[in-house]
């Protein structure tokens, strides 16, 4: 890992996403892009990975490019750990994006989480985003899930019950696990049947999720109107195939079935709460 600089940072928080398997439509990394540009592009760049040792150049290719100088240029695939300063907050965000590693996931764990000791990090955040049996016309549902069963419990997430291939998302919090570091994941569910193209209205859930769980304002920026804009567009499509319109009203009514069971009186007002702190963050 090639390290640039490393800034004084406050109780700095790690979100972390990855291109692949873990990232249906996009909206782990939409995420991380996201928060890099609501904040005018003040991150710094700490470090990246070496490229050559963890990437597979025939599946996850070098792109070329023409910069300002019309110049060509080679980039290579790596993943990047920046810093955002959030003077206006209590704490600073380390955010991490890249493709997934090809090889070597302990090698590059160990070297990920190295560093995040090295700048005393306070908890690891992995956002993820898979496919799902589920209506685009409702809200996107997000899990939040942690290895660590006594941190579950303090923050009222789920202990993952997960047993299955996993990716790299699943050996960082493993590693978290084992080095005794605070970590969690949150895993927005997509319609597999809109998979392909990228999603901003999982994004936009998962920018919520963080921004309600820190109890922080995180801007949104244009990701409601890229939301509605999304939705109309996935229901065109639904619409021009009668056995996937009929699919998605099924959907529907199930997720409107399971909702209306598990909703308490808790809930309304939790989700109350979320919604006149979202207007107040907006105005």
């Amino acid at each position: 890992m090639q390290i640039h600089q490393i800034p004084n940072l406050r109780k700095p928080v790690a979100v972390l996403a990855f291109n692949g398997w873990n990232d249906a439509g996009e909206a782990a990394t939409g995420a991380i892009s996201h928060l890099m540009g609501a904040f005018g592009s003040q991150e710094i760049l700490i470090a990246e990975t070496s490229s050559e040792e963890f990437y597979d150049y025939q599946q996850i290719r070098p792109m070329v490019f023409i910069d300002n100088s019309r110049i060509r240029q080679l980039k290579w695939p790596n993943t990047n750990i920046f810093a955002l300063p959030m003077p206006h907050l209590e704490f600073d965000f380390i955010l991490v994006k890249g493709p997934e590693p090809s090889f070597k996931w302990q090698t590059f764990t160990n070297e990920l989480l190295d560093l995040f000791e090295d700048l005393e990090v306070e908890i690891v955040v992995t956002l993820g985003a898979l496919l799902a049996d589920t209506p685009h016309t409702r809200p996107i549902s997000v899990t939040g899930t942690s290895s660590n069963a006594e941190l579950g419990a303090r923050i009222g997430f789920e202990v993952s019950r997960y047993e299955g291939p996993t990716g790299i998302l699943g050996a960082i919090q493993d590693g978290c696990q084992r080095r005794e570091i605070d970590a969690f994941s949150l895993w927005a569910a997509i319609p597999h049947y809109a998979a392909g193209s990228p999603s901003p209205k999982a994004t936009l859930a998962l920018i919520e999720e963080l921004g309600d769980y820190f109890e922080v304002p995180l801007p949104v920026g244009d990701l409601p109107e890229a939301s509605k804009a999304w939705e109309i567009a996935v229901t065109q499509l639904a619409e021009e195939d009668s056995e996937i319109s009929e699919y998605v009203k099924q959907l529907e009514a199930d997720k409107d079935d399971i909702d209306l069971e598990e909703t308490t009186g808790d809930d309304i007002a939790r989700e109350f709460e979320r919604f006149l702190r979202r207007q107040s963050d907006t105005e």
